[in-house]
């Protein structure tokens, strides 16, 4: 049975404030009030009439004082019970998405469980692959909104809510990688990565926290800035400019040379290594001569390509290449030197694999979204090599 909230004049996010704010919050309490609350909240307890710790008087208090908790309106599994996506709603009233994917251990080694949170209700970067991008901007999610999605998934995984043979009882991991662009909400993702990274937040490793940018360069140099070696993951699915135009409109404000020189300093400060992402599209960015132009491009950053075949939407008119013509284009990147996996896409059939989380308004038509419509029109009458030539895509034993 859900309690009546008590619902004050000043109703603070218990997140965004941190110890201090609480303290303040709990100044007429003993002094370890504050330390018992922030323990509940590193765990996924962020409903006050759950910390059964706490005087019940200062549980109703603190349940008209904190903004409520999330509501959960839907939650599936994919991949055999390895992919959890959960569908939230923020007391500002919007609905995002976050999943766990679940890596498990094997022979007695340690699992992994990951969170991928969005930084954003929808998103405005406008990318055509992407059918988050394509539906707009609806909102800047507040550090609370994004830590939540951490806290949910750790009290599942703490409870026993999700369990299996080799799987973590706690998040090993977060990647900033679902709905909006985590740098154009920036200073919500950098208090939440000081909050997930803090020893008195939730104390995660920064090589455990992955931010994941189409390519924002002031952002880039902010988050270097930080002083924490978390990585940064680069969206960059073309080798040129005139086509990562088309793919990634930032890019006209970006470009490649002021985007890799960003990044370039970015490893240099922070000491990690970089992850570039690229989304392969059949007949628009896979051909051999463009795997070996993006081996040129980035083969003196010592980076990891993240090779992604392009996940099946509806509102979007491509489609990924074969698997023949995606080992091809690996083993070109691999042959120069370059660092290069094929990451295996999670739930799509729950539309939760990373980068393509969508709203399911945008797809309900069926209809192609104009820009990924006007992206592909572009794209065809483009004199050049995105299509892969006879003899690309030998086949493979």
């Amino acid at each position: 049975m859900t309690r009546p909230r008590v619902v004050s004049e000043a109703v603070v996010d218990p997140y965004a404030v941190g110890r201090d704010g609480l303290a303040a919050l709990l100044a007429d309490e003993p002094g370890y009030r504050a330390a018992q609350v922030q323990r509940w909240l590193v765990r996924g307890v962020d409903d006050p009439h759950a910390m059964t710790d706490l005087p019940a008087a200062l549980r109703e208090r603190l349940a008209g004082a904190l903004t409520p908790p999330p509501t959960v309106l839907r939650s599936t599994t994919a991949d055999g019970g390895l992919t959890h996506k959960v569908l939230l709603r923020s007391g500002a009233g919007e609905a995002v998405e976050s999943v766990l994917l679940l890596y498990p251990g094997a022979a007695g080694a340690a699992g992994r469980a990951t969170v991928c949170v969005s930084t954003q209700a929808g998103c405005a970067m406008g990318c055509p692959f992407c059918a988050t991008g394509q539906a707009g901007l609806r909102g800047q999610l507040g550090v609370g909104e994004i830590v939540r999605q951490v806290t949910v998934m750790q009290r599942r995984l703490a409870t026993g809510a999700v369990r299996g043979d080799g799987i973590p009882d706690h998040v090993t991991n977060v990647v900033f990688m679902g709905m909006g662009e985590p740098l154009a909400n920036l200073d919500a993702t950098v208090a939440a990565v000081r909050w997930l990274n803090d020893p008195d937040g939730f104390a995660l490793s920064a090589r455990a926290i992955t931010v994941s940018t189409v390519g924002l360069v002031p952002g880039i140099r902010r988050l270097a800035d930080l002083g924490l070696p978390i990585t940064l993951a680069v969206s960059l699915h073309a080798p040129d400019d005139a086509l990562r135009d088309d793919l990634v409109p930032v890019n006209r404000s970006h470009p490649l040379a002021e985007l890799l020189d960003a990044c370039r300093d970015y490893r240099d400060r922070t000491r990690r290594r970089l992850t570039f992402e690229y989304v392969l599209i059949d007949g628009v960015n896979a051909s051999l001569d463009q795997a070996r132009r993006l081996a040129r491009l980035v083969g003196d950053l010592g980076a990891h390509v993240n090779l992604i075949p392009l996940n099946p939407t509806p509102a979007v008119p491509w489609r990924a290449p074969s698997g023949n013509a995606q080992h091809a284009f690996l083993d070109v990147l691999r042959t120069a030197g370059v660092a290069a996996t094929i990451r295996r896409n999670r739930g799509v059939e729950i539309d939760a694999a990373c980068g393509q989380l969508y709203a399911d308004y945008a797809m309900a038509s069926g209809a192609v979204l104009p820009a990924a419509r006007g992206a592909a029109e572009r794209v065809a009458a483009r004199p050049g090599d995105t299509a892969a030539a006879p003899g690309d895509t030998p086949a493979r034993p």
